[in-house]
């Protein structure tokens, strides 16, 4: 089932009476980008450049970890610069209407796929230096029919090159508040895809207006300083260390034993020197386990993570 737009389809303009306002995206910490309608969009000159993009979404009743519901599976795509994206590019107006342009990219990314103006979902202005015009489409479809684009997207033109692959959008929280969708939102997205992602999960009523409220604000938090668990191998490796440097210190001891020209007060004294020496790195090593120690329980008792009621 195709995805409804909410803004005004390409058309006349109503001779009288004012036209409802477009939804905003309202949520704190995400600037907001100026919404037209799709009429408004087309009227704009020709010194402006036109994004289509598409998000492919479907009901899954999945439960992760037999507790934690999935809700819906939604596509995007990770790219050839590291940075996560829907799939969808820059439709040239002079050749091809915005769902022909969008067709021809998604052919070459997924192959097997063609979205209709009933899919139409908004549009946007940019910011930045660039005049575009970001136009955003979204199709609902059955878990099954996405799987295949997925696997038809393996073998697409694309794949391996300018599309390293597809990726599915955790939409729960855990109750860490970081794990799913905040860790996911502190990723970096390209253009204006963070921005098209939430507005499609509020519009679309596919997220509770809170709850991304509450993952954007759990990503622009500090996070905590990440335990050093390579702190265990550097003690035991301290204390190996002190351990041969020990027995060294011995067999040297045994080689002057050996010898009777030796004098035995600077035996006396060498020992003295390296014993005190090797008890100081003795006492740092297990000063440094001990505190790997307290780091590792501190681990331990953080709670399982679980979804959020």
């Amino acid at each position: 089932m195709a995805a409804v737009g909410t803004m005004a389809a390409m058309g006349p303009l109503p001779a009288m009476g004012a036209l409802p306002p477009l939804p905003t995206l309202g949520v704190p910490g995400v600037p907001e980008l100026k919404p037209l309608t799709r009429y408004e969009a087309m009227r704009l000159g020709p010194g402006w450049s036109h994004s289509c993009h598409a998000m492919l979404y479907a009901p899954n009743p999945g439960m992760l970890f037999g507790r934690i519901p999935l809700r819906y599976a939604v596509l995007m795509q990770m790219r050839f610069d590291g940075l996560l994206g829907f799939p969808g590019g820059f439709v040239d107006r002079r050749y091809w209407s915005l769902e022909d342009g969008l067709n021809r990219v998604l052919g070459l990314g997924l192959g097997c796929v063609r979205l209709t103006e009933a899919d139409y979902l908004c549009s946007h202005l940019t910011e930045g230096p660039h005049r575009v015009v970001a136009h955003f489409y979204a199709r609902q479809l059955t878990l099954e029919e996405l799987h295949t684009i997925e696997i038809s997207a393996v073998h697409s033109r694309d794949h391996g090159m300018e599309v390293m692959g597809m990726v599915r959008v955790p939409l729960y929280t855990q109750k860490d508040r970081m794990g799913g969708l905040p860790n996911f939102l502190a990723n970096s997205f390209v253009g204006t895809a963070k921005f098209q992602l939430l507005f499609a999960l509020k519009i679309l009523n596919m997220v509770p207006e809170e709850k991304l409220a509450e993952a954007v604000a759990a990503t622009q938090r500090p996070k905590k300083a990440a335990i050093d668990h390579s702190g265990g191998a550097a003690g035991h490796l301290a204390a190996h260390k002190a351990g041969n440097e020990l027995a060294k210190a011995g067999n040297e001891l045994g080689e002057r034993a050996e010898h009777p020209g030796m004098v035995h007060a600077g035996a006396e004294q060498l020992v003295g020197l390296e014993g005190q020496a090797l008890a100081e790195q003795l006492a740092g090593a297990e000063a440094l386990e001990q505190s790997v120690g307290l780091g590792a329980d501190a681990v331990a008792e953080q709670a399982v993570a679980e979804v959020m009621e």
